[in-house]
């Protein structure tokens, strides 16, 4: 799955449009779908789509012994 197809599904979960969500986080809706086409979102965005529409994102990368090289935003108190 790209990061393209899980920010679709993401919409579709939180019954949000594609459009709506790239105004919320300070984009013009054509901007946001041309970085989705390409496949060009960065974690950054990954992490202010999160903050706004109040979700949980991580990514890592675990390695030997269990160490974890983690990114995560911080603005979601709530562990689910």
């Amino acid at each position: 799955m790209t990061t393209s197809d899980m920010i679709r599904e993401l919409c579709e979960k939180m019954d949000i449009s594609i459009s709506a969500l790239a105004r919320q986080i300070g984009q013009s809706p054509q901007n946001f779908n041309k970085k989705l086409q390409r496949g060009t979102v960065s974690v950054e965005e990954m992490m202010t789509i999160a903050d706004t529409l109040e979700i949980k994102f991580e990514q890592k990368f675990i390695i030997s012994e269990g160490k974890i090289i983690q990114i995560k935003n911080n603005k979601v108190k709530d562990e689910y």
